[in-house]
């Protein structure tokens, strides 16, 4: 099953959250992962919002696909996690709603450019 979540913001960059439950490994050490598909020419800075903090993940590069290891720190059991993407030399910082995520899932972001 796969949802999706419509984000919007004044600068016209949109993001498509998707989260399935795709497993990549069934062990209890699996990676979760977050591949991010950057339609924007901006590059982008991924977070992981976290209790009140911006764990960086890496950067997304402009008309690109890029994929990121989520610290299995902050994925057990199931898991509320939230994303911003920050635009460099944006002004806008698009975030995310909650997404559940076990470990092992594969988290898809899609950043749009207009």
């Amino acid at each position: 099953m796969v949802r999706l979540l419509r984000f919007t913001s004044l600068a016209g960059v949109a993001l498509l959250l998707a989260c399935g439950p795709k497993r990549v490994a069934t062990d209890s050490q699996a990676r979760t992962t977050l591949v991010v598909q950057n339609d924007s020419y901006l590059d982008h800075n991924i977070f992981l919002l976290q209790g009140g903090q911006r764990i960086r993940l890496g950067t997304a590069r402009g008309l690109a696909t890029s994929r990121f290891t989520i610290p299995a720190q902050y994925v057990f059991g199931a898991s509320a996690l939230q994303f911003l993407a920050d635009p460099i030399g944006g002004r806008v910082t698009p975030v995310s709603e909650r997404v559940t995520v076990s470990p092992g899932d594969e988290v898809h972001l899609q950043i749009r450019g207009f």
